[in-house]
């Protein structure tokens, strides 16, 4: 969808979108929309319940030969205006009109006591509206809906436009990471293997980015045993992409130019292996590969937007299949830092897959700070919901960033603990560790087992498997693949490695 601004102006044909103070308090375009249709938006609104609430919308249908729809936004009350207020309002917006008119021309003012200005109002509204026009209907041979009129341009007046769209074009580049990890987690897994996946982590060399696919061969060498056991039910082999972008100039190896790192479970789908899962709703493991859709779309947002950042991106991955040839409960696996595990359940896999990927990505790398992301625990979801992402860290300061960044963008984590008394669980009476814990504290054994991969450095673990797909969508995020992790990891670099 095209996204345009323009400096203010009253238009005389199609639609409008005006905002409403609660109170039914006109904005100033609001004011001139309405006396350009003689009172018609105004006296409407008095004939409703429409009082300019957050959340609430009038359509006025105005007389034939001027503006033929006028869509009135309820701003709501002044202290809740925020950049993920006009975010949310732009979303709206999307889904109020798109089925009902090509272009939507949306009037931006400044609001007395928003600390925002119309500009960038704008700029937070657009993304917003570009966020929620996400579709993925590209396995549809028929297309529902409205026949003709398609929403296909948002177009937002404001004073100082420019300033506006300078303010939205770094917010569109990483809107086009969003897109491509949800385009990445809709996609189903006869189309999206582990060859495959690969494949489209390195359509990112175009935007600069250097790109590395591992073969199994080269997995054995380094002695990954414990990701490829993994894979070894499949007719898919098993790859680790490995993605490097430069932002900025490297200083012969100086400690300031460590690069930060991102890892990503890619399990393109996951039955559970031997330790099969139930049939119903195993149609959703193809979105298994969450964690490193994120890392690839974040890759591609930090170049899009020439983030000054040096970043590598490492993802694992693997379809963990039964057959004749599966990896067993009971099995012994070497990692390839040497340490041996029992794995007791085929279906914790995504620990086993992020073992390797993060114990290469600090071997090789030396990293100042590394967050993985994985759709790793149902566990999870039983204490946080669909709301929240778990967050797991060996920093506390780190960790507190992170949540600031989430809170900024909409993309919430809530931290939760590691100590001795979770790692004692995960102890193997025949090798150094098992792959699965007791039944209490799913998600933070999983976590403590990471955390044997991680050394001595900066690390935070985001399991991202309650938040990854969405069932119900919202303004921002339509119903399916969310993306989430993108925006928010992205401002985590803004805000404190841009600095």
């Amino acid at each position: 969808m095209k996204i345009s601004f323009a400096n203010p102006a009253v238009p005389k044909a199609g639609a409008v979108v005006v905002g409403v103070l609660e109170g039914r308090k006109l904005t100033e375009s609001a004011q001139a929309v309405d006396d350009a249709t003689g009172g018609a938006v105004m006296r409407a609104i008095k004939a409703s319940t429409f009082k300019g609430s957050k959340n609430h919308s009038l359509t006025v249908m105005t007389p034939a030969g001027r503006l033929n729809r006028v869509v009135c936004v309820g701003l709501g009350k002044v202290k809740d205006l925020d950049a993920l207020a006009f975010q949310t309002l732009g979303g709206r917006i999307v889904s109020n009109l798109k089925a009902h008119t090509a272009t939507a021309q949306v009037l931006v003012d400044d609001v007395e006591g928003c600390p925002l200005s119309a500009p960038e109002i704008a700029a937070e509204m657009a993304l917003g509206a570009k966020l929620g026009s996400y579709t993925f209907d590209k396995y549809k041979t028929k297309k529902k809906g409205h026949v003709g009129a398609k929403l296909t341009e948002v177009k937002l007046f404001c004073k100082t436009s420019a300033k506006a769209q300078a303010l939205f074009a770094p917010q569109d580049k990483v809107a086009d990471g969003v897109f491509f990890t949800r385009d990445l987690v809709s996609e189903p897994a006869n189309v999206l293997y582990p060859e495959t996946l690969a494949n489209e982590a390195k359509t990112l060399t175009k935007m600069g980015i250097k790109v590395e696919v591992l073969s199994l061969a080269q997995m054995k060498r380094l002695g990954m045993g414990a990701l490829i056991g993994v894979a070894q039910g499949s007719v898919h082999e098993p790859k680790l992409v490995v993605m490097h972008y430069t932002g900025k100039p490297v200083r012969g190896g100086a400690k300031a130019d460590q690069p930060v790192a991102f890892v990503g479970k890619g399990v393109t789908f996951d039955s559970g292996g031997i330790s099969i899962k139930p049939a119903a709703g195993m149609e959703d493991m193809k979105w298994d590969m969450g964690g490193a859709g994120v890392v690839i779309g974040l890759m591609k947002a930090l170049a899009g937007r020439k983030a000054k950042v040096n970043a590598v991106g490492v993802v694992g991955l693997v379809e963990n299949m039964p057959s004749g040839s599966a990896q067993r409960p009971g099995d012994i696996v070497t990692s390839m830092s040497g340490q041996t595990i029992e794995v007791l359940n085929t279906d914790a896999e995504g620990r086993l897959v992020l073992a390797d990927a993060l114990w290469y990505t600090k071997d090789r790398f030396n990293p100042h700070t590394m967050i993985d992301l994985a759709t790793l625990t149902g566990a999870i979801m039983v204490a946080l919901g669909t709301h929240y992402a778990g967050l797991f860290s060996n920093d506390d300061d780190f960790a507190w960033d992170l949540i600031k960044a989430g809170r900024d963008v909409g993309e919430k984590v809530w931290s939760l603990p590691l100590g001795p008394e979770y790692d004692k669980m995960i102890n193997s009476s025949v090798a150094d560790m098992q792959n699965i814990g007791e039944r209490w504290g799913g998600s933070i054994t999983a976590a403590q087992f990471l955390k044997r991969f991680v050394g001595d450095i900066k690390w935070a673990h985001l399991d991202i498997a309650g938040v990854t797909w969405s069932k119900e969508g919202k303004p921002t995020s339509p119903k399916g693949g969310t993306g989430f992790g993108v925006r928010l990891l992205d401002r985590w670099v803004k805000n404190t490695l841009e600095k």
